[in-house]
């Protein structure tokens, strides 16, 4: 089965948006994608000052340091402070704290906290609070380290941590400080595609990826106040949706949505944040990600916020022994071409300064490079001669930063996560093998492999200049120019379209439906005649596109053709398929996505209805890939056979589900219209999933009460 379509540049903005939202980059320059639409500066570093306070508030605590906490919130959120459940765990924490310590002084400290703190919220708190305080003073007598003692759950260091979550919990919805949407839609995502892995009884072939990326534990709930307890009842619709979207039980919906006064949306983005995802590990995958799709600079591999922008591109050697009609040609400012390493070393010194330094390097060594669309050479060195006799290694090299100069020096800088932003993991490590992998994945993408001095730029031991190829390529089709990256490509590999025929049909439409909007249309027509009709000759998928394509003859509206032309698919498939060449591995994040959106569509195929959260979450648009030309043609074949692994699994169902999505006892009944009021009863009474009372009611023919009769007979 295909691999599902991915819309790359909406996962651009989800990302970049993310990045920015967590301070992970420094947007010095104007955005290089209109793709990327960040929310309003002041509502973004409103929410970044909520989510770090958030994050103060529940380290101090994690390590015992109470009153430090009860100050942030008395400066930050003083509202908590009014709400004596609250206050009275806070001051039992306290107590407990003070107790640990083991001095005199901090005895004392602690018979003082019973008098004047502890006590008079025991009487107000709550009904079981009075039994829970005379339980607590247990502690003067009982040993923290002994394991057997009434109180040992009050000495365990998992106090600190539910108090922790609590309070995140809860602060997180009062002061509307969510967690970016990207963050939100990956827990929702990988949620979803554990559990259509577990129905299906097949293993995850991500989950070396997702076990370690979205924890087990959550952090607490909060809990309603009494008043919410007489709302009225919420419609049966909201509550089995909720419930089954973050896997709760009803009674567990109906208290979210009573917290969340009856704002579905809300309660789902409060149960959704109360997952806990490794963020180190988050970070490196954007990281990882980022670099890859020219985000941020590929010469910026360090995470730790140590970054220095990479020299600038040499180009008064001469170029390697290819030159066509269609090449670029480089003019250099002549100090560019003097520079010396020890230049280099001032210019990258200079890089941690203050931005507007930075931003002014980065702009002469973008304003030092001139592109020019020409076949002449531009000094004595260059030679469209192909003898090679004279010519270094790195042929296309040089001419790769003719599509991607003037784009580099757009590109952001990775500022990594401060030390004392990352507090929200506490309890769970991110273990040297996580790291070592991923920045493993990291170097491949920023540095491709290594190997020893060839005359190709396949060989070259220079991986960012092969990154920088990758990008380039990506750019150029991203703008349509198909001829000049059929060119480029042939130059670099002569075997990449012999195995990758697919994008070679894909990168000729695209020729050919240019030149029928300029009017050129016997130049069209020897396009088709001399690559498309043999193409789809050797490939009988092909001849249906092919006849799609052709139509655009009798249509050449510019406009039409502009919309029709998938140029951002097709130039991810091209990055894909040549940095795959080239040695440079995709992203992990890319496969996360990809695998979890298919699980996303296969599990709402089984629910029979529409996930009602995935525009709140922007999935849609990920998903939004509906070219209307090129819609219909297959991955290319090295795509394929890389995602068939990947999706194989997941859709291996192909033996178990049918084409839409119903397993094999569903398809027998798949005729059976189920009622939504007989589907929710049935869910509602016994408390099963959405697919499960489909399928129970199908047997029934749709009579909810016969099965409910069935079940309890």
């Amino acid at each position: 089965m295909e691999s599902t379509l991915v819309n790359w540049e909406a996962l651009d903005a989800l990302v970049i948006e993310f990045a920015k939202s967590e301070n992970l980059i420094e947007d010095w320059f104007a955005s290089s994608s209109p793709s990327s639409s960040p929310s309003s500066p002041s509502l973004s570093s409103s929410s970044y000052h909520s989510r770090l306070i958030i994050r103060q508030i529940r380290r101090s605590l994690e390590v015992g340091e109470v009153d430090a906490a009860i100050d942030l919130l008395r400066a930050h959120a003083p509202f908590v402070l009014d709400d004596y459940r609250l206050l009275f765990r806070l001051q039992k924490q306290k107590f407990i704290e003070l107790l640990r310590r083991g001095t005199i002084e901090d005895r004392d400290s602690a018979i003082n906290c019973l008098r004047t703190s502890l006590a008079p919220c025991a009487l107000d708190a709550y009904p079981e609070a009075y039994e829970e305080f005379k339980h607590v003073l247990l502690a003067f007598i009982y040993d923290k380290d002994d394991q057997t003692s009434p109180v040992a759950n009050e000495w365990s260091e998992r106090r600190r941590l539910e108090i922790a979550g609590l309070l995140s919990t809860v602060l997180r919805a009062h002061l509307h400080a969510y967690d970016p949407v990207f963050s939100m839609s990956l827990r929702y995502l990988i949620s979803i595609h554990k559990g259509f892995c577990f129905l299906q009884g097949m293993l995850s072939p991500i989950s070396d990826l997702t076990e370690r990326l979205l924890l087990e534990e959550c952090d607490p709930p909060a809990a309603p106040k009494e008043s919410s307890y007489e709302a009225p009842p919420f419609d049966e619709v909201d509550i089995q949706a909720l419930a089954h979207a973050v896997e709760l039980t009803r009674q567990g919906a109906v208290d979210s949505l009573r917290f969340a006064k009856g704002d579905l949306f809300q309660a789902f983005q409060n149960e959704l944040c109360r997952m806990k995802l490794d963020v180190p590990m988050l970070d490196e995958l954007v990281h990882e990600y980022c670099v890859y799709r020219g985000i941020v600079d590929s010469g910026i591999a360090s995470s730790s916020g140590l970054q220095t922008l990479s020299k600038p591109v040499k180009v008064d050697q001469p170029v390697l022994g290819y030159c066509s009609s269609r090449d670029f040609s480089l003019e250099v400012d002549s100090s560019a071409s003097k520079n010396s390493d020890a230049d280099s070393s001032v210019t990258n010194a200079q890089t941690v300064g203050s931005p507007e330094k930075n931003a002014d390097v980065t702009s002469k060594q973008g304003n030092d490079v001139e592109l020019r669309y020409a076949c002449e050479p531009t000094s004595s060195h260059e030679d469209c001669s192909t003898s090679g006799s004279h010519q270094p290694e790195n042929l296309r090299v040089q001419q790769r930063s003719r599509i991607g100069g003037g784009e580099r020096s757009k590109r952001k800088r990775w500022r990594g996560r401060d030390d004392d932003d990352v507090g929200y993991t506490h309890s769970v490590s991110f273990n040297e093998s996580t790291k070592q992998e991923l920045s493993t994945s990291i170097a491949n993408v920023s540095r491709a492999h290594q190997g020893p001095e060839r005359h190709s730029v396949l060989d070259t031991n220079n991986g960012e200049d092969k990154f920088e190829i990758v990008l380039g390529m990506k750019e150029l089709a991203s703008k349509g120019m198909a001829a000049e990256v059929v060119e480029e490509v042939n130059a670099l590999d002569p075997n990449f379209f012999v195995q990758n025929p697919v994008l070679l049909f894909q990168l000729k439409q695209v020729e050919f439906l240019k030149l029928v909007s300029s009017g050129d249309y016997s130049s069209a027509l020897r396009v088709a005649c001399s690559h498309l009709g043999p193409l789809a000759s050797t490939d009988p998928a092909l001849l249906k596109p092919l006849k799609e394509t052709l139509l655009a003859l009798l249509q050449p509206n510019e406009d039409a053709i502009g919309k029709g032309l998938p140029l951002h698919a097709l130039a991810t498939s091209l990055q894909v398929a040549i940095g795959e060449r080239l040695g440079i591995e995709e992203p992990q994040l890319m496969k996360i996505i990809r695998t979890t959106l298919h699980s996303h569509n296969e599990w709402f195929k089984l629910q029979r209805c529409k996930d009602r959260f995935e525009s709140l979450l922007r999935i849609d648009s990920l998903k939004e890939v509906n070219p209307p030309l090129l819609a219909t043609i297959v991955t290319p074949k090295s795509n394929t056979d890389r995602f068939s692994n990947v999706s194989s699994q997941v859709t291996s169902s192909g033996s178990r589900m049918s084409e839409d999505g119903s397993s094999p006892g569903q398809a027998s009944s798949r005729d059976v219209v189920c009622d939504e009021n007989a589907i929710l009863k049935v869910m509602e009474f016994l408390a099963l999933p959405r697919a499960d009372a489909i399928h129970l009611l199908a047997q029934y023919n749709g009579n909810a009460e016969i099965v409910i009769q069935q079940i309890f007979a």
